[in-house]
């Protein structure tokens, strides 16, 4: 049975999808030396890359004479809400209050952050 088609992006997925977010579009070169010099990956494995993530439904291609030039297709806000639910049904059972809740024991949150959730909690009861 074929694998199901992942919905969220792998950590080196989201990499270069941060990079056609920030420049709109670019070619499988100019993606690879947008990275870090220091662990960038070889050409071909930037090229595999960025055909996962067209396969993904991510990002597409045009071509530009032999270059293809790689436009992200799903915005980063969706990207980041879709990461989000998969998180939320792996380990919190849907439950955005058991994030929570786990976000608010671990201590992980600023002051400034504690005050925006009063304020949306506050804002949840009132409507």
């Amino acid at each position: 049975m074929p694998r199901k088609r992942s919905v969220v992006l792998t950590e080196a997925e989201q990499r270069l999808m941060e990079i056609l977010w920030n420049k709109g579009e670019a070619s499988v070169a100019q993606v690879r030396d947008a990275l870090p010099e220091r662990g960038r990956p070889a050409f071909n494995t930037v090229q595999t890359l960025l055909r996962i993530l067209e396969h993904k439904g991510f990002v597409k291609h045009a071509s530009a004479g032999r270059a293809f030039i790689y436009s992200p297709v799903v915005k980063r806000v969706d990207a980041s809400r879709a990461a989000v639910k998969n998180l939320l049904a792996r380990f919190f059972d849907n439950s955005a209050a058991l994030l929570t809740v786990r976000l608010l024991e671990d201590d992980q949150l600023t002051d400034a952050e504690l005050e925006r959730l009063r304020r949306l909690a506050t804002q949840e009861k009132r409507s």
